[in-house]
């Protein structure tokens, strides 16, 4: 009977200590799994099979911050400087489309372009005190008479886009941002066509107007020029009723118009190289 349970103690030892190699087998293959980042099977056979994990490594890349640019505090452009009289009185827009044209290689002259503009034919209809009541929108095209042979006023950034989406498909109409942001457009040597009033101030008196899409308020004194530099303190400007180039404008006093006249500008992007 003694030499039975010694027999018996030494096959559960060797049992045991087969289960313990067996184990840390196992536990020395999981932690390689776990070091490398593959995942086992374990089949009913007992068989232990790799399978491709599709989870992989997490790559931890320094991160390298973009340079900030910084707006210049000055810029300056060279642009043909033309002037919108004597043939088109009303035509300072059209002009100034003229001038951003030429400046991108484009050989247009005003005449050409000012038989192109899109145009809002609204005949004009008048109250009794001779104010006017319906007439065309310059969000739609040109309204009145560019010559000024009969009455004219002028026409806006939507109406002027177009035009010169068809010259330059980079165009775009920048209305509503940031003066900062057409300063930056000149700081990377494009010019700006801005919306602002003959005298650069804002307007004295506005004028309102029924129109096929709806009601318009203006001003008879709205303008377009050029916009080719600023500095800190004043914008430089290619004006086509004076046909000044670069002429010197008070910065602050300069963007209130602007403001005034809805902040409308339009210019184009440069191609990416």
């Amino acid at each position: 009977m003694r030499i039975i349970w010694q027999g018996l103690k030494v096959t559960f030892g060797m049992f045991l200590v087969a289960g313990l190699v067996f184990a840390s087998s196992v536990f020395a293959v999981l932690l390689y799994a776990k070091a490398t980042g593959k995942e086992q099977a374990f089949f009913a056979s007992g068989t232990v099979l790799p399978v491709k994990s599709s989870i992989k490594p997490v790559q931890v890349i320094e991160a390298t911050p973009k340079p900030v640019r910084e707006k210049l505090k000055s810029a300056m452009i060279d642009a043909p400087v033309v002037k919108q009289l004597p043939e088109l009185p009303a035509g300072c827009e059209i002009t100034s489309l003229t001038m951003l044209l030429q400046f991108s290689g484009v050989n247009k002259n005003k005449i050409e372009l000012a038989h192109e503009m899109p145009k809002d034919n609204t005949p004009v209809s008048l109250n009794t005190d001779g104010s006017i009541a319906y007439w065309g929108n310059p969000n739609t095209g040109f309204v009145g008479d560019v010559t000024r042979n009969q009455r004219g006023f002028g026409i806006y950034h939507a109406g002027l886009f177009p035009l010169l989406k068809a010259y330059i498909p980079s165009a775009i109409d920048v209305t509503g941002e940031s003066f900062d942001m057409y300063e930056e457009q000149v700081a990377r040597g494009i010019p700006v066509i801005v919306w602002t009033t003959i005298d650069y101030n804002i307007p004295y008196k506005w004028v309102t107007w029924d129109t096929p899409i709806g009601p318009l308020q203006t001003s008879f004194a709205e303008h377009a020029v050029l916009l080719v530099g600023y500095d800190e303190d004043n914008v430089y400007l290619n004006d086509p009723l004076s046909g000044k180039k670069q002429l010197k404008v008070n910065k602050a006093q300069f963007i209130e118009s602007w403001a005034a006249m809805g902040k409308q500008g339009l210019t184009y992007l440069l191609p990416i190289k």
